[in-house]
């Protein structure tokens, strides 16, 4: 035997037979409950093991009644396929038309159609009933699909159906087990001797004993104990099975349906949703904004309220982005289906599937929003399209594989694996080892960026370019996106650096005459004085030129690197730093150390001037300073 994380669901009106039809797949009587023995009909969900040919699948059986419409849902989310039954006596029934809804707009695509109680009828009015049922699912899902009359009692018809009900399951592909484990909880019960026990069917990833996690929106944390898959023991749970999970140490009385197991730091409960809604074309039916609705997705149904993102309502049979608010956190990731109900009068309206939880409201009609919401909805249809979306719209413009990985709900390891094919595909790019950079984005900060040098080069013509600090303050960047945009402009040749300064290659600090001769002046004046240069006001003095114009021409000399700054503001002339090297070279040849004192005398100057200069040795590693003493750098 073999077994396959696939679960097949029963869907219909009650007392059309669906429990009956189950326990002759399983064997087993899934209306466990006292009250539903007394009443004759399924209140809960009733989970059992099935053999088709030689594997094993799950199936769930769905209560019928219209008051249990929301357990019904809870099931259906776990299915794959269903059997929808038709009672051959009754004929199509509103709980068919609303189960058939409803797993239209939760997703399923899979399904046989079986008519049962065929012995309550006349054989002759056998082929009325199925094109009866034929035409009633005519623009469906299920239109194409088997239709099997049989009885429960009799067993008729068991045979062709079964047939089919193996090969519908050959032909569906399970669900991955890849992802983030996440199992939305159907019921919670206590063990003897285990304690806490929470059973359901997970919607991703898989499980194993001795697993860490989390309960949400509870924020409990545990490991888990023991699991049971269709009341076997097992060491792991699939997507798609049946699974009782023990995690003794929680309490049974603050877990509740609708609750979530996952792993630890993959999903925050949220209020808001940005959902892609349908609605069922019902006669008159109109959503109005804020209006209040049930909101069912996983096994949970929260009170929300419901926001167009265009317009003030939306009318039956319309589909479009909208916004959720619950009333109460709800854990749902990106991709998960949901339903609307109206709580007055009680009926399905539609459904859909969640494009993100998000923080807040968002205005349909600001620029960019839609355009963007859009582009995210046909993102997350795709893994690594909604890989790359995150990459492209991150307000950081870098993001790494980590932060990706919680966004898109997958393990890190498989995030890194598509962001390296993105990387080699050439749509994103690594920037500092663990950031990912989207071309687009790089191509908009590298235009920003030369925009910023241009301007500059527009304000300051005389200088060579921008300095690298000024210039990531007006972008606003981190340094390594900054760095890493930098040096692929400059790759590619539309940004130069010169004197350590950023420019366009057309650029090269043009001087007009007047400012070129005044800028020679000063140069002379700093080479005649190489270690006791004139200060500002000397300068001024000289050349009969204002101290505001001096200060000017002194920053350009600097720009230009024919001046150096040292730290307490005092300006040397290149020639003067060239020199002061040469001679400590030389005296480091004779002494092997330099002491701080003997400085000023061997360049014939002042302490004023010789130890700036002396620090400045320090900062650009020509001397090495141990208390007063100065050795050649290592």
């Amino acid at each position: 035997m073999k077994s396959i994380n696939l679960t097949v669901g029963t869907a219909g009106h009650i007392d059309h037979g669906k429990t009956a039809l189950v326990k002759n797949l399983t064997g087993c009587d899934t209306d466990r409950l006292k009250e539903e023995k007394e009443r004759g009909m399924s209140i809960e969900l009733g989970f059992a093991p099935c053999m088709i040919a030689d594997t094993q699948i799950g199936v769930v059986d769905v209560p019928g009644h219209e008051n249990f419409i929301k357990k019904m849902v809870a099931g259906a989310v776990g299915m794959d396929a269903v059997i929808l039954v038709i009672a051959a006596d009754d004929g199509v029934m509103p709980q068919t038309r609303e189960h058939l809804d409803i797993l239209s707009l939760l997703g399923i695509r899979h399904g046989l159609v079986v008519i049962t109680k065929i012995d309550r009828i006349e054989p002759t009015k056998h082929a009325e009933v199925v094109a009866k049922a034929r035409s009633f699912l005519q623009g469906t899902f299920l239109e194409s699909s088997p239709i099997f009359p049989l009885s429960n009692v009799t067993g008729e018809g068991f045979d062709p159906f079964l047939e089919s009900l193996a090969e519908l399951t050959r032909s569906i592909l399970p669900k991955r087990i890849d992802g983030i484990f996440r199992a939305p909880i159907e019921r919670v019960f206590t063990a003897p001797g285990y304690g806490t026990v929470v059973a359901g069917i997970p919607v991703s990833g898989m499980a194993r004993v001795g697993d860490e996690v989390v309960l949400l929106p509870q924020n409990l944390s545990g490991r888990i104990r023991r699991i049971e898959v269709y009341g076997q023991d097992s060491g792991e749970v699939l997507a798609g099975q049946c699974a009782a999970i023990n995690v003794g140490r929680w309490d049974h009385r603050d877990i509740r349906r609708g609750d979530v197991l996952t792993l630890p730091g993959y999903f925050t409960p949220k209020e808001w949703f940005v959902c892609s809604l349908k609605l069922l074309p019902h006669e008159k039916l109109r959503l109005k904004s804020g209006c209040e609705v049930k909101f069912h997705v996983g096994t949970s149904e929260t009170a929300a309220f419901f926001y167009p993102l265009s317009g003030a309502f939306m009318d039956g049979g319309a589909e479009a982005l909208v916004q959720i608010r619950t009333k109460s956190p709800v854990v749902a990731g990106p991709g998960d289906h949901f339903l609307l109900r109206t709580p007055t009068p009680t009926q399905t309206v539609g459904g859909g599937q969640i494009v993100e939880a998000v923080d807040r409201r968002y205005k349909g009609n600001r620029p960019g929003v839609s355009e963007d919401l859009h582009a995210r909805r046909k993102a997350i249809c795709d893994e690594r399209s909604f890989v790359e979306y995150c990459v492209r719209k991150t307000e950081s413009f870098a993001i790494d594989a980590p932060t990706v990985a919680v966004r898109v709900k997958m393990h890190t390891d498989r995030t890194s694996g598509i962001l390296a094919d993105l990387v080699s595909a050439k749509k994103i790019f690594s920037a500092a080892g663990n950031l990912f950079v989207h071309e687009e984005t790089a191509a908009d900060l590298a235009a920003k960026i030369v925009s910023h040098i241009e301007e500059s080069h527009r304000q300051a013509p005389e200088s060579p370019g921008v300095a690298h600090d000024q210039l990531r303050r007006l972008t606003t960047l981190e340094k390594p996106i900054f760095d890493a945009v930098i040096s692929r402009l400059m790759e590619s040749g539309r940004v130069v650096e010169r004197f350590r300064r950023l420019a366009l290659p057309s650029h090269h600090g043009a001087l007009q005459n007047d400012d070129a001769q005044t800028l020679d002046a000063i140069d002379a004046l700093y080479r005649a004085k190489l270690f006791a240069p004139p200060s500002i006001e000397e300068i001024a003095a000289q050349l009969s030129a204002s101290a505001s114009t001096v200060e000017k021409r002194l920053r350009v000399l600097c720009e230009h690197e024919r001046l150096v700054r040292t730290e307490n503001g005092i300006l040397f002339h290149q020639e003067a730093i060239s020199k002061a090297q040469e001679i400590v070279a030389a005296h480091f040849q004779e002494k092997g150390r330099l002491e701080s004192v003997d400085f000023k005398y061997l360049l014939d100057t002042t302490r004023k001037f010789a130890l700036p200069l002396l620090d400045y040795l320090d900062r650009i590693g020509v001397t090495r300073r141990v208390g007063n003493t100065r050795y050649p750098k290592k």
